[in-house]
């Protein structure tokens, strides 16, 4: 046949149309790609699930899953049908007929261009408003299950006399709810505006009437709606003034009502909301007026009232009602907010007393001898010494200390010794060749605990260890000491299978393990396998030999990162700590229950307020907040984290608190009672630090009870600048053992200071009992200082120690050469009407990398000294002689025996000469002399242990350690204004 078309006869060319093969190759490829992502999704979702089912909180994770799910759906569709059901009937009561004009033909395009795809276009429209709706609202998972498990807290508030939980549970889920209502009506009117432009139901500019009838009833309703709903969130407005934060002079995040709040917002939100109910009810009357004119008047006048009522009139009554009398007017909303701040922070009990500043007591020989009863003064200082841990105790590279180390404390002999505590964890950074066998096969694990006692040195200014060595051992008795999880494991581990894994190295060399718990997610199941390449971004996962039967994925190894993810309703605190309970290393985790919304309490910001100088330097110490601002907190829940299994157990520690029980209604048996706590593990349960800095903050204002007091400003205080470094951040706090005033004997205590605000000496010392096992413990004891004389305040003492002349000079000594000081801990210790500052003095130096003790800095009553140790300080401070100490060093444990060798003798005495002649050319800053006597040292003791060594060969003492080592020599005699001691130094006290 010949071609109709005129062109070239034969087959027709399928030009840019690809072939068959192509196609089913592009369609593969996009199959592929979509299963891909599905993949994807689903890796994600399956290795949480299994994450969750290998610590046994599988709960937690479906529970939160169908809550957002079924959020997810039930908003999104509500969404949906709200948005879809207006654009139908709006489709719906178009005109039949459009109007002649410019305007509508422009439109027909659109509607004709439309016409084929209106369904899908409808079904398009709402899916998305649907999906972004459902999306918003899963969000709001812990509002909705604290809304329907909420339990009541049996505490009215002061102005509408509601539960507290009506705040902290009901009213955040009325104002999603109401949120969510002003999104679908806005999304409605704005839809329905436009379908009925688009097919001629509005009208710009054609002639005519601007709206149909239909439109204009159909649009008076959906405004209607949200007139209503505004009059709805006017009533909420009431309620919400409650838990409002406003600017007042008396506080920066006040929250509650004040004069002007229930005098003037108060009756304005009440006759707002009336005006809006009549407005919508004018919109309403729209369906049958088919009139725009009295919605409109109603709608200007309810502007007009919010911007008259609602603005103007509380402005006018602040300028001239409560202004000209403030304190007046403001006095009883002011001790509303005094109440309920105090009993929202748990500082409602907190019991101030006057104290002196000075002591009364003339005998200094018993108030040398009380120091020791009144304190366990602790000069290890755990935030200085773990360079010198590391140095000392790291025994491989591949182990690392943390940057601040731990205080606990552990019984010996039926006695309580304040401790210093680290766990050698794994440092992959030091490793000898880093590769993926290495770094997730090979070192997968931490080993053995390091404790030093907290309250004394060595000889050679080093800690005391009471746990150390590889295996440790020591008073810890016998414990599982491989480290799976701790605060530096931060990358995952395989674990159980065919590749053995270092366990630690000795003097015989590597000694392997393989891991035997059932911690982790078995990864011998292919799919596994699969899901944990696709999620980890690691393909060796699927091929790799080192993985096969028994094989265990961990993740989500620290402490912290356990805790939150298994208790995501939680606020973790910063700083986990490691104990030995039972055989076993525990992290232990404070966690807090939080709410914003307690009636008249103050907020407080948690990131600013925990923070200190040791959060400015170690970012892993800083608060996990599920909301950063709140103003209710309690320490509810201790939870423990097994460093070898990771298992993590969390217990009910707060049985009142009804935001955990709203909590563990909405997460049944995930919480275990108080009664399931061992009296082991209770014995190293404390108060926390986080907790005990938010409520030092809210005491610095809310020490006061009195309303006129508080507006006043005059007892406002402050926390303190650490006066040890320059960083500029709060002071610390710190654990001590210690005595009260009012306290019969010690205990373990958080303190800190407070000086007045703007200045810098002491207004208050604050502590609280953190022994847990304690009648006493959570009780808050503050010491307020007078406001008649002036008692120096840490930054003072600390200006005082580096002002004297003599310690000056010491100081500018130890820092001589490329040698470094370190201040301690400034400590604050009550005593006798009195306050005791103790700070111990660190030198790093001479070729050391880690810091000494060297030199203990002690005031009291005006008396300062600096000296080699603390008794020698005490002493001189008091002019009193107490209790003789001797440093302990590395012959304690195993006395050497006696030597009448005259040679060894006389090689003492050089040594003793050679240490003497050092000391003056140190104080002369005579560095030639200096080097010139440490060799002479040296030498001397090489000479006293070798012929120390001679005679015990001779004498058959199986060559018993050496009484003349570097650590056994005589001490030689050393005058109070001593200055510094190089490590090597003999017997330095």
């Amino acid at each position: 046949m010949p071609d109709r078309g005129g062109g070239p006869t034969g087959p027709r060319m399928r030009v840019g149309r690809p072939s068959r093969r192509v196609r089913t190759l592009l369609m593969t490829l996009g199959v592929l790609a979509v299963l891909g992502m599905a993949f994807t999704m689903f890796a994600g979702f399956w290795t949480d699930w299994l994450w969750y089912r290998s610590v046994q909180y599988s709960s937690v994770f479906t529970t939160t899953l169908w809550t957002k799910i079924g959020l997810f759906f039930v908003f999104g569709l509500l969404m949906a049908l709200a948005v879809g059901f207006n654009i139908w009937l709006a489709h719906r009561l178009r005109p039949p007929l459009s109007a002649m004009s410019m305007e509508q033909q422009s439109l027909d395009r659109y509607r004709m261009g439309i016409a084929p795809y209106k369904r899908w276009l409808l079904l398009g429209i709402t899916s998305l408003v649907g999906l972004i709706a459902g999306a918003s609202a899963s969000s709001q998972w812990r509002t909705w299950l604290m809304w329907v498990n909420g339990v009541s807290f049996h505490q009215k508030d002061p102005q509408f006399h509601l539960d507290v939980s009506f705040y902290a549970f009901d009213l955040p889920w009325y104002r999603f709810l109401l949120g969510f209502g002003f999104a679908a009506a806005i999304l409605s009117v704005i839809a329905a505006a436009l379908t009925h432009y688009l097919y001629g139901g509005l009208r710009v500019t054609s002639p005519g009437a601007r709206a149909t009838a239909a439109a204009t009833g159909h649009l008076s309703v959906l405004l209607g709606i949200f007139v209503a709903l505004k009059a709805v969130a006017y009533w909420l407005d009431r309620y919400g003034l409650a838990v409002k934060s406003s600017d007042f002079k008396a506080t920066d995040n006040w929250t509650g009502l004040r004069y002007v709040d229930a005098n003037a917002y108060l009756p304005a939100k009440t006759i707002l909301f009336c005006i809006a109910v009549i407005c919508a009810l004018l919109f309403f009357a729209t369906l049958w007026r088919r009139t725009w004119q009295l919605p409109v008047i109603g709608f200007g006048l309810m502007v007009l009232s919010a911007i008259l009522i609602g603005g103007l009139y509380p402005a006018i009554v602040q300028k001239f009602q409560v202004q000209p009398n403030e304190q007046a007017k403001e006095a009883p909303y002011v001790e509303k907010n005094l109440k309920a701040t105090r009993e929202a922070y748990g500082i409602d009990d907190a019991k101030v007393t006057e104290y002196s500043g000075t002591s009364n007591t003339a005998d200094k020989t018993k108030l040398r001898d009380d120091v020791d009863s009144t304190a366990s003064i602790r000069i290890l200082d755990p935030n200085i010494v773990s360079p010198t841990f590391q140095q000392l105790q790291q025994i491989r590279n591949y182990y690392a200390f943390p940057t601040n180390l731990d205080v606990d404390r552990y019984s010996k002999d039926g006695k309580d010794q304040d401790t210093v505590i680290g766990l050698r964890e794994l440092n992959l950074n030091g490793i000898p060749k880093n590769n993926w066998i290495n770094d997730h096969f090979r070192y997968t694990h931490g080993y053995g605990v390091v404790a030093a006692k907290g309250t004394t040195a060595d000889a050679e200014g080093r800690p005391v260890f009471t746990e150390s060595d590889l295996p440790s051992k020591g008073d810890l008795g016998s414990y599982e000491q491989q480290i799976y999880y701790g605060e530096k494991t931060t990358t995952y581990s395989i674990v159980g299978g065919p590749q053995k894994e270092i366990d630690y190295s000795d003097d015989s060399g590597e000694k392997t393990t393989s891991y035997t718990g059932k911690s982790g997610v078995n990864l011998s199941n292919p799919i596994n396998r699969a899901a944990y390449a696709v999620a980890f971004s690691e393909p060796q996962m699927l091929y790799s030999g080192a993985i096969g039967e028994g094989s265990r994925i961990l993740y989500n190894r620290t402490p912290k990162e356990r805790v939150e993810a298994v208790a995501p309703w939680l606020t973790i605190d910063g700083d986990a700590y490691p104990a030995v309970v039972d055989g076993r290393i525990q992290w232990i985790v404070d966690a807090y229950t939080t709410t914003n919304g307690y009636p008249y309490a103050s907020r407080t910001t948690l990131g600013d307020t925990t923070a200190d100088s040791l959060t400015a330097t170690n970012n892993s110490r800083a608060v996990v907040a599920q909301q950063n601002q709140v103003n209710y907190i309690r320490n509810s829940v201790k939870a423990t984290v097994d460093a070898y299994t990771g298992q993590v157990k969390l217990y009910q520690w707060d049985t009142e608190d009804p935001v955990l029980k709203t909590w563990m209604k909405a997460f049944p048996n995930t919480v275990k009672a108080k009664s399931s706590i061992s009296p082991e593990l209770m014995a190293h349960l404390r108060y926390p630090q986080d907790l005990f800095k938010v409520q030092r903050e809210l005491l610095t204002r809310y020490h006061v009870k009195d309303a006129q007091t508080f507006l006043s400003g005059s007892e406002v205080w402050q926390v303190p600048d650490d006066p040890t470094n320059k960083s500029g951040n709060a002071v610390p706090p710190y654990y001590l053992s210690m005595k009260m005033p009012d306290q019969a004997s010690q205990a373990f205590s958080l303190t800190t200071t407070f000086t007045p605000n703007g200045r810098d000496n002491l207004s208050a010392f604050m502590t609280v009992d953190a022994e847990a096992g304690s009648t006493d413990y959570g009780k808050i004891r503050v010491l307020k200082l007078p406001t008649s004389t002036t008692v120096n305040g840490p930054k003072q003492v600390q200006s005082q120690f580096n002002s004297e002349q003599d310690i000056a000079e010491s100081i500018k000594l130890l820092k001589g050469g490329d040698s470094e000081v370190e201040y301690g801990n400034l400590l604050t210790v009550p005593l006798d009407g009195g306050l005791l500052y103790v700070e111990p003095v660190y030198v790093r130096g001479g070729g050391l990398k880690y810091p000494l003790l060297r030199k203990v800095l002690v005031t009291y009553g005006g008396n300062t000294a600096f000296e080699d140790t603390l008794d020698e300080a005490l002493n001189k401070v008091f002019g009193a002689e107490g209790p003789v100490t001797t440093p302990p060093d590395d012959t304690t444990t195993n006395p050497p025996p006696t030597s009448n060798n005259p040679t060894v003798q006389e090689a003492l005495n050089d040594a003793q000469k050679a240490f003497d002649a050092g000391q003056a050319a140190l104080k002369k800053g005579d560095w030639e002399a200096y080097g010139k006597a440490q060799k002479d040292l040296e030498e001397a003791l090489q000479r006293a242990e070798d012929a120390q060594s001679k005679a015990d060969k001779t004498s058959g003492s199986g060559g018993g350690k050496s009484s003349a080592g570097p650590s056994t020599s005589p001490k030689p005699s050393t005058s109070p204004s001593a200055t510094s001691r190089p490590s090597s130094s003999p017997g330095s006290t």
